[in-house]
This record gives C-alpha cells, sequence and structure tokens, in this order.
C-alpha cells in the first residue's frame, strides 16, 4: 500500500533507478529531495511537468560559508589549515585520487609536522573506514585526507575548513555537496577550491568554479542548480541522459524536431488511426520563434527574484486569450511598479507569435528595422495549398502595405521593411491577419 516515495540525495540516482522505483507502485506519489537538482530533473520542474518547491531558509544561526578559488601553494594550504586548528577546528582535505592518498597526507604531514593526519577512502574495510571517520570525530585527527566519499550523509560540527585538491575535476553539484560538509555550526567556515590559474582552465570548468564563488550565500542551491543547467543543458527528457544539449540543437529546438516528428507519423505511418484528427487539422504551425536585436526581457532590476522571474515568464507563455494577458499585466503593475518598455514588448511579442502562428510563419527575424517571415520549411506541405497562404499572396499585392515575397530555392520567405519596434511589428501582422481571416476575433 505504498503512498509516497521520497527520494533523498536525488543526484546520486540515474534515470533507471528512479523510474524502476516508481513502477513498484503505479499510483505512487513521487517527492525527491535535493540540495542541487540535477539539470534534467530542473528542466521539468521549469516546464511544469513537475513541482517545484524550494526551502531557502537555513537553520538557526548558521554563516554563509565563505568561498575562493586558489592556485595550489604548499604555504596557503599550512596557513588554512593552521588557522583552522588554532581555533580548535579541523580540517578536510579532499583528494580525488586513492592510489595518491597516502602520499598526498604525508605531504600534508611534512606541511603540519605537529598535527595529526589520517585519510580515508571507499576502497577500505568497511570497519576500518567507520573506525577513522570515528576517530576523526573524537577529534584523534585534526587533518583527515579523503576522497569524495563524505560528501553526502556527514555531520561534524567541529569541521569548519575544506580544501579540496584540483576542484577543476569536480562537477558544481560535487562541489556544492563537499562544500556543505563545513559550516554546520555557528563558527565562520572556509572552502578553499585549488585549481590551475583560470586563464588555462576549459571554459566549463571555469564557469563552475567562479559559479561556486559567486554563489557563497545561505540557500543558493538552486541558484547553482541554474547556472548547472546553463552550462550542461537539460538532457534528454524521454531518455536516460540526466545532462547534455541534446547534440547541441537546443531544447526549442528538440521540442520542434519531436512535434514535427508525431505529426509526421501520423499523417503517414498512422495516416488511417488518425484520419478524422487530419481532417480537421488546419494548424500547420505548432509555434513561432521570434529573432530580435530588440531587448524583450524582465529586467533584473524590475523583478529581483530569478524564481519568480521564471515563473512569470511560463505564466505569460501560456497565456492564450488577450483577457489573460490584460489581467497579468495589471498584476505586475500592482505587484512591481510601472511596467517598463522591455516588459511592454514583451506582452506584444506573446500577441504577434500567435498571430505567426495562425498565419503559418515557423519563424521571424527583426533586425535593422527589416522583418523577415520564414514559411514552413517542408515544399510539399498541404499548407501552401491552403486559402491562408493565398490570402497572403493577395495581402502582399495590394501595394497598401512594405511587405514581398520572396523565394530561394523551394522556400518562401516575406521581407517587410520599416519595422522600426514590436509595435509595428504587431500593426504589419494584425493587418496581415484581418485580411486573410473574415473573423475580426483574433485568438492571442
Amino acid at each position: 500500500d505504498l503512498g509516497l516515495l521520497v527520494i533523498d540525495e536525488e543526484q546520486k540516482f540515474g534515470v533507471g533507478h528512479k523510474e524502476k522505483i516508481k513502477t513498484l507502485r503505479t499510483t505512487v506519489d513521487c517527492l525527491t529531495l535535493t540540495a542541487t537538482p540535477i539539470p534534467r530533473t530542473l528542466q521539468f520542474s521549469l516546464m511544469g511537468a513537475r513541482d517545484l518547491s524550494i526551502m531557502n531558509t537555513p537553520p538557526p544561526n548558521r554563516q554563509p560559508i565563505q568561498t575562493e578559488v586558489q592556485v595550489y601553494n604548499e604555504d596557503f594550504i599550512r596557513d588554512a589549515i593552521y588557522f583552522e586548528t588554532e581555533r580548535g577546528g579541523q580540517v578536510f582535505f579532499i583528494y580525488n585520487r586513492i592510489a595518491g592518498l597516502a602520499e598526498m597526507a604525508a605531504i600534508i604531514q611534512a606541511l603540519c609536522p605537529d598535527l595529526s593526519i589520517g585519510y580515508a577512502h571507499g576502497q577500505m574495510e568497511g570497519h576500518e573506514l567507520e573506525e577513522r571517520i570515528l576517530d576523526f570525530i573524537d577529534k584523534k585527527y585534526d587533518v583527515l585526507v579523503c576522497t569524495n566519499i563524505v560528501e553526502s550523509g556527514v555531520d561534524i560540527p567541529n569541521v569548519n575548513t575544506i580544501i579540496v585538491n584540483n576542484a577543476h575535476q569536480f562537477g558544481l553539484s560535487d562541489l556544492h555537496q563537499l562544500r556543505g560538509r563545513v559550516g554546520r555550526s555557528n563558527k565562520k567556515a572556509f572552502c578553499y577550491l585549488l585549481a590551475p590559474p583560470m586563464s588555462t582552465l576549459p571554459n566549463d570548468s571555469r564557469k563552475r568554479l567562479q559559479t561556486l564563488e559567486q554563489h557563497s550565500d545561505l540557500g543558493s542551491g538552486f541558484q547553482i542548480a541554474m547556472r548547472d543547467l546553463d552550462i550542461r543543458g537539460a538532457g534528454n527528457l524521454l531518455g536516460g541522459e540526466q545532462s547534455g544539449f541534446m547534440a547541441e540543437i537546443g531544447f526549442e529546438m528538440y521540442q520542434k524536431i519531436l512535434d514535427e516528428a508525431i505529426r509526421e507519423l501520423k499523417r503517414t505511418d498512422f495516416k488511417e488511426l488518425f484520419k478524422e484528427e487530419i481532417a480537421r487539422q488546419d494548424d500547420f504551425v505548432q509555434d513561432c520563434t521570434i529573432d530580435t536585436d530588440l531587448e524583450i526581457l524582465i529586467p533584473d532590476e524590475y523583478v529581483e527574484s530569478i524564481t519568480e522571474r521564471l515563473s512569470l515568464y511560463q505564466r505569460l507563455d501560456n497565456c492564450e486569450t488577450e483577457e489573460e494577458l490584460i489581467m497579468m499585466k495589471q498584476e505586475l503593475g500592482d505587484r512591481f511598479g510601472p511596467v517598463p518598455q522591455q516588459v511592454e514588448d514583451l506582452f506584444i511579442t506573446v500577441r504577434c507569435r500567435k498571430l505567426a502562428v495562425d498565419l503559418g510563419f515557423e519563424k521571424m527575424s527583426l533586425k535593422d528595422n527589416t522583418l523577415r517571415c520564414f514559411f514552413i520549411n517542408r515544399p510539399d506541405s498541404p499548407y501552401f495549398e491552403s486559402d491562408t497562404f493565398q490570402k497572403i499572396i493577395q495581402f502582399l499585392q495590394t501595394g497598401t502595405n512594405k511587405g514581398k515575397l520572396k523565394q530561394t530555392g523551394k522556400l518562401f520567405l516575406l521581407i517587410a521593411s520599416d519595422i522600426k519596434n514590436m509595435d509595428a511589428l504587431y500593426r504589419f501582422l494584425r493587418a496581415m491577419h484581418q485580411f486573410c481571416f473574415t473573423d475580426d476575433t483574433v485568438t492571442v
């Protein structure tokens, strides 16, 4: 009678593990807990496929962990260790190669000859590893040189300095988890990330270290996870990869290709099964993207919270009617003050996208006061035999507008000049829409 499944440390599980556990009961509710969601899980939440709750409030009397990126330097390591031990604390030194762990412990012992140094790793016998950790808790060691085996489930309040060697070789989630091993009391804690000079590191490694250094406040796990999503990509939403850029095509293109593939299968291999749906289907385009050199966004200074901005973007994208857009704009004005021009343009963009979908545009580009509207990129599409396409041609032939049709190979492109802003774009599309459709009401 399992009703609720709780998965803690979710970032340690693979897709197969989580799905297998959930199939044990078909109606089970699943709650996943993690300080740093893996990119795939976070993307599901941002899409609205999963509910998201963020706990930002730390336990009482906790202080932010001071995080610094440093080049490996034995004098610096010695000073950091002595600073901690002289105030009665202990130190984790993370070295993630078992083969060289004892040698690294010997180096630390040579740097600090009057301190007691121990080491631990996951290939030790269970009882030996347990004894080593318990000795460290009992303060028989001042410094524990270990692998990242301590990143989960270790709570030793007296340890308030952690030094991570070769930090550039760790993932962002791992580094955040390791940093969380210190600062578990009311004492000021320190995290030192040792790595080669920033200029010599790969771009992704440099971004990871900079993210940890910038986001050291309590409750910053969500911001770090967002940055991890940005660096690594969302992975495969239908498969097992939990990070990655979907062969570098991006989520929007990935979703577009997926929708097109489903529609194509309905029209070919499964046309008998979906013949009624195909017969009444006149939505040749599912969505339209807009590329522009104008600034269209919710500014940071208007809505400071990143989670609030993400929520507003999501709500705006889900608006289906003009009434919903008007109500949401009024809400923004009430909550955050007068709506800036960038946000005004954002609302107009939503209207333009809806009009463009009705007209059959897959993409629009507005740059240098010139509008380019890209039709469906399949020359054999029934769209080009539709009344909508014929009406657009008639509209362009009236001579009362600034647009013209251009053909490149088998593909069609609509070009309009002197479109200086989003308001001008909306007026142009609105006029075309009213010409093409006898019903003057526009679904926004």
